[in-house]
């Protein structure tokens, strides 16, 4: 649920097709903030080529909320992944 004041990080998440194989990046692309009417304040540090963001909660919020350390690896970091 989006609480006040959380912290959000946004994405921009290409494809990357390598032989038989669809890989995705994902680069930061950014933060956003949760308003008290519910809406969100953006701040990009890229602009996205095909104009299209990806927004959910910060690492350490989700890893919280899991039970693990924030500082546990997960698929949601910047990088490639196979999908």
């Amino acid at each position: 649920m989006l609480q006040v004041g959380k912290r959000l990080q946004v994405f921009s998440i290409k494809e990357i097709r390598e032989e038989n194989e669809t890989k995705k990046l994902w680069v930061k692309a950014g933060s956003a903030w949760v308003n008290r009417d519910g809406s969100l304040n953006v701040y990009l540090d890229v602009l996205p080529l095909d104009g299209k963001l990806h927004v959910r909660e910060a690492n350490e919020n989700r890893a919280q909320a899991n039970g693990s350390s924030a500082s546990q690896n997960n698929n949601n970091d910047v990088g490639m992944g196979a999908h």
